[in-house]
């Protein structure tokens, strides 16, 4: 009789521990989801910054296509490297607006860059949720006992979302023409 309530025991445990792997992978899936979201978004405003700020530039043709490039590179991959290569490219022209009088004052452009803010902050808090996601299901695939079941079943590990060493640094902003 004790073997049967020991057994099952164990099998609840299995049960319910697999079932939390579950639960939180689809949550480390959905947060990823998010970033998506806001990422697309982002995506989405950018031609419209980019014709914006055409007309008031003239040797930055290089970062325009720059911007086209990478934002078709997201869409294709859905890499979130390709996506901070974008946001790095925007930033520099966010940046330019501040040599642009006429540009600064365009209120198409400062409602495109209000926009571009408010999403990166919405893209912001979605990296967050989403490392807090990842952390919590890593905790469960490697911390003892679940662990032996993560090995079990095969649950690994996920990548935190982490800004490439490029997007840490200031942005540099060259106006002078050759």
């Amino acid at each position: 009789m004790p073997i049967i309530i020991i057994a099952i025991i164990i099998l609840l445990y299995m049960f319910f521990t697999y079932n939390s792997f579950v639960s939180k992978q689809n949550k480390v899936k959905q947060a990823y989801s998010g970033i998506d979201v806001y990422l697309t978004q982002r995506f989405d405003l950018i031609p419209n910054l980019v014709e914006c700020v055409k007309g008031y530039m003239t040797y930055e043709q290089e970062t325009l296509e720059k911007i086209t490039e990478h934002r078709a590179e997201y869409f294709q991959n859905k890499n979130l490297k390709d996506a901070e290569n974008l946001n790095n490219e925007c930033n520099t022209i966010l940046a330019l607006a501040e040599n642009y009088p006429e540009l600064k004052a365009s209120e198409q452009f400062l409602n495109l860059q209000k926009n571009l803010s408010k999403t990166e902050n919405q893209l912001q808090a979605a990296r967050r949720i989403y490392n807090v996601e990842v952390n919590a299901y890593n905790n469960m695939v490697l911390m003892f006992p679940s662990n032996l079941l993560a090995k079990f079943f095969g649950f690994k590990e996920e990548e935190f979302f982490q800004a490439e060493e490029q997007a840490q640094n200031n942005i540099e902003v060259n106006l002078k023409e050759e």
